[in-house]
């Protein structure tokens, strides 16, 4: 039934949304328009490019795969729970910025929400995981050399216990 409107809750970086969405809405917009969470970019809505990555219950997920109502009860995480500034950077962010793993940005929240997962998992990838982990993201800018020098930086800081937020003045 076309224009059928659901009532849909959701933890999303750590809050409760309540929202009225349309069976056919995608997570993406849900995310975007309804929650006003714009770091969710919205690419080739195929689920091929990565840059809607979210975490949903602990998983990682192409958001323009999923429906705003298929979400109801479920935890998510955007980039938005991680640092935003320089002061408060998480470390796979600081990482990225201090490697030049970042071009354009498009890519960069599906390559940091990927990694922080890919990090959790597996605290000491090798390169060839790292490629692995990351070939579901497309960046048209980089070329992943450094994309990939940054996650190795990310783990060996991570590993170290290392924040590289406590090297950032105030």
């Amino acid at each position: 039934m076309a224009g059928s409107r659901h009532r849909v809750t959701m933890r999303v970086n750590g809050s409760e949304h309540s929202v009225d969405v349309d069976s056919r809405e995608l997570l993406t917009d849900v995310i975007r328009h309804r929650l006003g969470l714009t770091g969710t970019h919205v690419g080739c809505e195929h689920g091929a490019c990565g840059a809607c990555t979210v975490v949903l219950d602990g998983s990682l997920v192409r958001a323009c795969l999923v429906f705003g109502v298929q979400a109801d009860g479920a935890d998510i995480t955007t980039i938005e729970a991680f640092g935003n500034s320089a002061s408060t950077l998480h470390p796979v962010q600081q990482a990225f910025w201090d490697e030049h793993g970042v071009q354009c940005g498009y890519c960069t929240p599906g390559m940091v929400l990927t990694t922080v997962k890919l990090l959790e998992e597996n605290p000491d990838p090798s390169e060839e995981e790292i490629r692995a982990a990351l070939s579901g993201n497309v960046c048209r800018c980089t070329g992943y050399v450094f994309i990939v020098e940054a996650v190795k930086a990310a783990a060996a800081r991570l590993r170290e216990g290392q924040d590289p937020r406590a090297e950032v003045a105030p």
